[in-house]
């Protein structure tokens, strides 16, 4: 997928969530915070939009984030797992 043309990623830290709609379908990665630790609960791209990268989006988008809030990261969701072990500058993040 395009990065230039992919619509913007918001966050709702009520419901402890980034999200994104795309084609009218949300993607979305869900998590829990305590104690400064953001723990990825869910990746979730809806089949029709599948292989365009969301899901790798969203779990950069989320880590980023956690990054600029000093958080560490447990990865319970196993494709946020995959992702920290293919992307080493994410290492450090981890709880």
């Amino acid at each position: 997928m395009n990065t230039e043309t992919f619509p913007a990623i918001q966050h709702d830290a009520t419901k402890q969530c980034f999200f994104v709609f795309v084609e009218a379908h949300r993607c979305v990665l869900d998590y829990t915070l305590q104690d400064q630790h953001m723990t990825i609960t869910h990746t979730g791209v809806p089949d029709a939009l599948g292989g365009r990268g969301l899901a790798a989006q969203l779990t950069k988008f989320a880590l980023e984030y956690a990054r600029a809030q000093h958080w560490k990261v447990i990865p319970r969701c196993s494709y946020a797992a995959v992702y920290i072990q293919r992307h080493a500058e994410y290492a450090t993040l981890l709880a």
